[in-house]
């Protein structure tokens, strides 16, 4: 249904203290049945500080009025944010993994809805200014911050989709940036020395992390038919959240590559003592349920570090210095990239760290250079004019 007339709405001044300026206009809603109501809106449009003149403020009403007054413009439907937030629960968060559901529903119940729970989703649009002032008022980490938007964008495409508005509030949003973090990385030397102090199938399993760099879910939901001792390859196909076989993290994730003659040798004495079960997997409980990578760490990874002497850190620790001792090896990104998994190539070089070694036999090559220069023009081989760095 197309609008019923062209609308100048009405503008008046309302408050005691601090007057602003209202914009009042109806607009056609789309009920649930398929019928149309057209109620009242008002939209609060700015200060009289910041707008002195009734002027000023008409030219804020009628940019707000263009939509409604477009020859195209038809109702759309309308919803509180935690109407939207339950619907878009059912029905498009459900078709995303379990670990997936499990982050976006905290970020919604904890975050989102407290904040914007009883908000008109449209009204959400017209109010860029707000949203930023509530990301500003998170007090929670960047890297919080940032996922929490991403599942509010998420939100935002389908509330899009189905027509609850029209413009994108989030593109000039601002985020907190995440400053200096400390990514662990373990040496060649720790990995050697985890690997030779660990025992049984633990032992197994930081080897296995530390040559493949296999994230901690991959490695739990490895099955026996994932490793082929024969051809020394493994494969990757499942991952394991929260005790739960689901699938890997994206499309990179399935992959194929090879292991060691060393490992593939290690791991056919490790089945010989591997006992079967339901799943047929490589590291199983007693019941025949997939490892915890978490109790793991916990349980059996930090006391072992402890009594290395070695920092605390995750598995994830094992990836970044997998990725490390790849570039040691100089080889080629594409490689590197198909190992890990990563949809990205960016994502693979900041899993690379900078080794001591390197870094220092960086320094002499530098030094030999360097010092060079003044030798050259003392002799008058270099003019003194040659540049205006050297002094």
């Amino acid at each position: 249904m197309a609008r019923k007339r062209y609308q100048r709405g009405e503008l008046f001044l309302r408050g005691k203290r601090q007057k602003v300026w209202v914009g009042r206009w109806r607009e056609d809603i789309l009920q649930p049945d398929g019928s149309t109501r057209r109620p009242y809106r008002s939209v609060i449009l700015g200060s009289q500080k910041d707008y002195p003149t009734r002027k000023l403020a008409l030219r804020l009403l009628e940019a707000r009025l263009t939509q409604v007054n477009d020859p195209a413009y038809r109702p759309r439907p309308e919803a509180t944010f935690q109407d939207f937030a339950e619907r878009w629960q059912t029905t498009v968060l459900v078709q995303h993994k379990p670990s997936t559901q499990s982050a976006m529903r905290s970020h919604i119940n904890v975050t989102l809805v407290p904040h914007f729970g009883k908000k008109m989703v449209a009204d959400l649009e017209a109010s860029p200014e707000q949203i930023q002032a509530w990301v500003s008022g998170l007090k929670c980490s960047p890297k919080t911050v940032r996922n929490v938007v991403i599942t509010f964008r998420l939100m935002w495409k389908s509330a899009r989709a189905w027509g609850y508005v029209k413009h994108n509030p989030f593109e000039d949003l601002v985020l907190p940036t995440r400053g200096l973090v400390r990514r662990f990385c373990l040496s060649l030397e720790e990995i050697r020395r985890i690997i030779t102090a660990a025992s049984g199938p633990h032992r197994t399993f930081y080897w296995l992390a530390a040559e493949t760099g296999l994230r901690s879910g991959e490695l739990c939901a490895l099955r026996v038919e994932d490793v082929d001792l024969a051809g020394a390859l493994v494969r990757v196909r499942q991952s394991v959240w929260h005790g739960k076989i689901q699938t890997v993290k994206s499309l990179k994730g399935n992959r194929e590559f090879a292991i060691s003659p060393e490992l593939a040798k290690h791991l056919r004495e490790y089945l010989k003592t591997w006992r079967p079960n339901q799943l047929n997997l490589l590291f199983a409980t007693q019941n025949g349920t997939p490892w915890d990578a978490n109790l793991l760490r916990k349980r059996k990874f930090h006391p072992l570090l402890k009594r290395l002497g070695i920092p605390r850190c995750g598995f994830h620790a094992f990836r970044h210095g997998n990725s490390t001792l790849l570039d040691q090896l100089h080889v080629p990104m594409k490689l590197r990239q198909e190992r890990l998994g990563h949809s990205d190539a960016r994502v693979t070089m900041g899993y690379t760290h900078l080794v001591g070694e390197d870094d220092r036999k960086l320094a002499a090559q530098l030094g030999k250079l360097l010092s060079v220069a003044p030798k050259l023009k003392a002799t008058g081989l270099v003019p003194a004019a040659q540049s205006p760095w050297i002094q």
